[in-house]
Order: structure tokens, then sequence, then C-alpha cells
């Protein structure tokens, strides 16, 4: 078995779409960032790259890159996940939290979860999505912007 860890950030900014876990969300900011920088896919990313020490998206998708430029994270989680499985590992599940203000994520999870299911190809059952303000502290408690972190558990197949 492997455990890997993974944190992203992004800034809030006007003129940008808001996408989280793959799942455009109605809100008048969105993210700063080369691909459509979406920091819970980004975290998860993070997590299985690094649970098989391959880095972290940086170096395999790097933001010098125009082909990455606008670039679909659930289209780059795919191709992740199909780096990790030519290694010979499986999902067996996926922690994630996700750090904001604003806005309100609870209706938008569960089309999350089934978006990273589908795109590591195991159940919504090992998908945890959760989310959380900070109670007005920090970057994200003032709205500047919103992390998430990931922790994954592979299995050798």
């Amino acid at each position: 078995m492997k455990i890997g860890h993974g944190y992203d950030v992004h800034r809030l900014v006007n003129g940008r779409r808001l996408i989280l876990g793959g799942v455009e969300i109605p809100f008048e900011k969105g993210f700063m960032g080369h691909s459509d920088a979406d920091v819970l896919i980004h975290a998860i990313m993070d997590s299985l790259l690094g649970a098989c020490a391959l880095g972290d998206i940086g170096k395999l998708f790097p933001d010098s890159d125009e082909k990455y430029k606008g670039a679909d994270s659930i289209m780059l989680l795919k191709e992740v996940y199909g780096i990790i499985k030519s290694r010979g590992y499986a999902v067996v599940n996926i922690d994630s939290t996700i750090c904001c203000q604003e806005p309100k994520l609870s209706t938008y999870i569960d089309k999350m979860r089934a978006n990273i299911a589908e795109a590591l190809e195991c159940d919504t059952d090992c998908i945890s999505v959760k989310a959380t303000t900070e109670e007005g502290l920090g970057f994200t408690g003032t709205g500047e912007g919103i992390s998430a972190t990931a922790v994954c558990l592979l299995l050798d197949k």
C-alpha cells in the first residue's frame, strides 16, 4: 500500500469560472491559474503522484506549457490515474477537504464525488469530499482564495 498527501490553493479573481471537483459553481469569482485551476482536483492529483514518489502536477503539467492553458483538471486527473494504474496501483480511497468561506458547497459535493470516482475508476463510496469554512480567518476566510487538501491510499494490484 502507498499513502499520498496533496495540497493546493488558488486566488479568487473576477472574470474566471469557479470549478471545483469538475463542477462549475455559480459564483462571482473564479480561480486564477493556468488551467481551470480546480484546487480540489489538483490536491488529489498531487496526493496520487506523491504516493508513488512521482513529484507534483507542476512537474507533469508545467504552467509554462501552453497546451495546459485552460486545461480541464478532470482530464488531467485521468492522465495521472493512467500513470498510477500503469505502475500497478488502484485507488482504495481518497479523503479530501475544501477550505472556503464562500460559496456554500454542500449541494455540489455528490457531483464532485461522482466526477472523481469516474476519473479514478472506483466506487463513489471510495471518495470523500468535505467542505469547511475557516471562521473568517486567513486568506480563505477573507475570500481571497480557496484551498484543498487530499489524502489517498493506493493498493498494489
